[in-house]
């Protein structure tokens, strides 16, 4: 009895892994690119390797509104320009989005907004690569859900 409930449970694990990398695929397949100009800030941690936290233009306009005008969590509306660059426009109040608009899911964490990821990693010694990023290229879905897929410099060419 039990080593069927351990290889249910175990077979259970397997298939909600499963279906979270199918959906991150299909979220890397068929999102729409948003660019989010970013902020880069320490660029080496001694535990985790070479990486680039990241902090966004947009999370800093959102942290300096009133906490009573941003829930906890929650989505914000995004206006994209012709470069797909982003650029806030307001707290998402479910009401329709107009032409040129995106939902982009928002966390509160340790009283900062967060948008999917808040470092992006690379390999060691890699570091100049990355120092002209302007813009984190985000795949989005249309609820809201975000990946972070690479780093763009001022011309939002990719690096």
């Amino acid at each position: 009895m039990r080593k069927a409930l351990a290889l249910l449970a175990g077979l259970a694990v397997l298939v909600l892994a499963n279906l979270t990398i199918v959906q991150r695929e299909r979220l890397l397949a068929e999102g729409q690119v948003v660019l989010l100009e970013l902020a880069p800030v320490d660029p080496r941690s001694l535990m985790q390797g070479d990486y680039m936290a990241l902090d966004f233009r947009i999370a800093r306009e959102m942290a300096a509104m009133p906490a009573n005008e941003r829930p906890q969590d929650g989505h914000v509306v995004l206006a994209l320009d012709e470069r797909r660059v982003a650029s806030f426009v307001r707290v998402d109040d479910g009401s329709p989005l107009a032409p040129g608009q995106v939902r982009l899911r928002y966390r509160i964490r340790n009283h900062q907004v967060r948008f999917a990821t808040n470092a992006f990693f690379f390999q060691e010694g890699e570091a100049k690569r990355y120092e002209p990023a302007r813009y984190g290229e985000f795949r989005v879905a249309a609820d809201g859900e975000a990946l972070l897929t690479g780093l763009r410099d001022e011309r939002t060419q990719d690096l």
